[in-house]
């Protein structure tokens, strides 16, 4: 499994450190760890389960250590503890020195041909309004908005019926696959019915960045973010009064790296 991967390559650079903060939002989850940096993840809510006081282990994982609740992204129970693994996970990523990929020519760092078609897991409406015009054909798939059947109104875009991604994947070029999917579970489905791609980008704030565990998959960028230290107290606010990712737009610092 992917995750598993991530997991292994993220090691190092957790062991030694605690969970010391976290914010549990109704989009967004944030992490900080001992050394300070800072993590968020989506909040899958739509996945949740129904009750009061069922998710208490949320108070216990202040003074965790990192590694152990990293592990989560594994082997949670639910997906608010998949989501806070992750959002660990994505802390941890600031320890490396990564460098971007992408110029105001390419984006993602990735060249898009006007008979390419793309395929996009994960609606997520900025890179869906950007790169439209790039390509022959663009399909959208969100489970979120599917199973829930609230959209936009008025929007040019639309979003397909999850069952046609067995159909249309397989004849994608591209394919921009959000990190939530680390999250449910599905990314290694979706990278195997990824048949003929050239490119794959990994996107969206619940990206773990370790490239080196992307390593001979198809994943050829790992498009995320990394967060303002100096801003902590502003996410986790923002996060604890149901803010997404366009409120932490000041705080963030968007990384696109080649996985090489």
């Amino acid at each position: 499994m992917l995750i598993e991967r991530v997991l292994e390559k993220s090691k190092i650079y957790l062991m030694d450190h605690k969970v010391k903060d976290i914010v549990v939002g109704i989009s967004l989850i944030g992490i900080e760890l001992s050394n300070g940096s800072v993590g968020v993840s989506y909040m899958l809510r739509e996945n949740l389960s129904a009750g009061c006081s069922i998710f208490t282990y949320g108070q216990e994982v202040i003074g965790k250590n990192a590694f152990e609740i990293a592990n989560w992204a594994l082997n949670g129970n639910d997906v608010l503890q998949k989501s806070i693994g992750i959002a660990v996970l994505c802390a941890a990523s600031q320890s490396q020195d990564l460098i971007d990929s992408e110029d105001l020519h390419k984006p993602f760092g990735i060249t898009f041909k006007e008979t390419d078609r793309l395929g996009m897991i994960g609606y997520i409406k900025p890179v869906a309004k950007r790169l439209k015009s790039c390509v022959k054909d663009m399909y959208i798939f969100d489970k979120g908005i599917s199973e829930t059947g609230f959209f936009e109104k008025g929007s040019s875009i639309e979003i397909l019926p999850m069952e046609r991604q067995e159909v249309l994947l397989p004849t994608c070029d591209i394919v921009m696959i959000s990190g939530t999917t680390m999250i449910n579970g599905t990314i290694d489905h979706l990278l195997d019915i990824c048949t003929n791609v050239r490119e794959i980008v990994m996107l969206g704030s619940s990206t773990p960045m370790f490239p080196d565990a992307f390593l001979d998959t198809k994943v050829t960028v790992l498009a995320g973010s990394w967060w303002k230290i100096a801003n902590k107290i502003e996410i986790f606010k923002s996060i604890s009064m149901a803010g997404g990712i366009s409120e932490l737009g000041d705080y963030a610092i968007k990384k696109s790296v080649k996985v090489i």
